[in-house]
């Protein structure tokens, strides 16, 4: 992504307090305050970003909004070139186990090497063809979009027992183009779109479609709260995890991000739904199968007792 908006809130007051309590007088409080801002700015600056508005309110608690540039024209300016851009060779979109870098991301490009365009406002962003999809991916992405349409109105909502009124927190485990979440846009929810670290890379055209996503691999444990989500969903994904790890694991997991009372809904092969449904049954979940490809699971509030293994 470029071009985009950042809102960096600077908190003077409450980052500084345990500096304040080492320091011996209220001067050299000031001083570092003005050292610190007085830093940030060098290196914004030394970043071509551009503080678009800046306010302090009466706790002297401040923010600065700063918007990253849609060319490479002020970074061409620099006097210094500090941080350097990255090289060719680093991936725009490498994040999952990659180190810090001290140089500054290129902006996207197409195959031609043309920058790429902003995307449509919201809501036309949702559906329109996403700047970052590759030319030989559009027939695939419409593809992708009218099937998750048709399904989602035809067998999600009112074909399948799950009672849509209680959902608001979804996720979309194998997100592919989040196909899905934009399907569900009129209903009252929102969507986490995965991208599994093995399967291919399409986080960019998520976000371009103004959805929220990110990397997982299924074969860890996921990066939030216990009973976190309504509802899980899982298209086709289980076939490939199964492959790195067992399919208890995978279950095991889901039932720990799964509120009480959410559902999961898992479309795969009849094979992979025979495997997994007595996993939750072990969990004390109730099943049910629809068209040999969709499993639901219901999950309860039973949870084993001191003497239960």
């Amino acid at each position: 992504m470029f071009g985009v908006t950042l809102l960096l809130v600077v908190t003077v007051l409450a980052v500084n307090l345990s500096y304040g309590l080492e320091c011996c007088n209220l001067s050299s409080f000031n001083v570092h305050i003005r050292f610190s801002l007085a830093a940030m700015v060098n290196l914004t600056e030394s970043m071509c970003w551009k503080a678009v508005a800046r306010s302090v309110d009466s706790n002297r608690i401040g923010f600065v909004i700063y918007q990253k540039p849609v060319s490479y024209s002020c970074y061409k300016n620099r006097e210094e070139n500090t941080p350097p851009l990255c090289d060719g060779k680093n991936n725009l979109n490498s994040s999952w186990h990659v180190p810090l870098s001290n140089c500054i991301s290129r902006l996207p490009t197409d195959s031609k090497g043309n920058l790429h365009s902003w995307p449509a406002p919201w809501p036309q962003r949702l559906s329109s063809k996403p700047p970052s999809l590759p030319p030989d991916s559009e027939e695939a992405f419409n593809k992708d979009t009218t099937h998750w349409y048709a399904l989602v109105s035809d067998v999600y909502v009112g074909g399948l027992a799950i009672n849509w009124s209680s959902v608001r927190n979804v996720m979309d485990m194998n997100a592919s183009y989040g196909g899905f979440a934009a399907a569900l846009i009129d209903q009252p929810l929102w969507v986490m779109n995965v991208v599994p670290i093995d399967a291919p890379d399409t986080l960019s055209i998520i976000f371009d479609r103004g959805l929220i996503g990110m990397y997982h691999d299924w074969c860890e444990s996921f990066n939030t709260y216990p009973r976190t989500y309504d509802l899980l969903h899982s298209s086709f994904l289980l076939s490939d995890v199964t492959q790195r790890c067992d399919i208890a694991d995978v279950a095991v997991e889901m039932d720990r991000i799964l509120r009480p009372g959410g559902y999961v809904l898992v479309q795969d092969t009849l094979e992979m739904i025979n495997k997994l449904k007595p996993v939750l049954h072990s969990l004390q979940w109730s099943t049910n199968i629809y068209h040999d490809q969709f499993l639901v699971g219901k999950k309860g509030f039973w949870r084993p007792t001191g003497g239960e293994t």
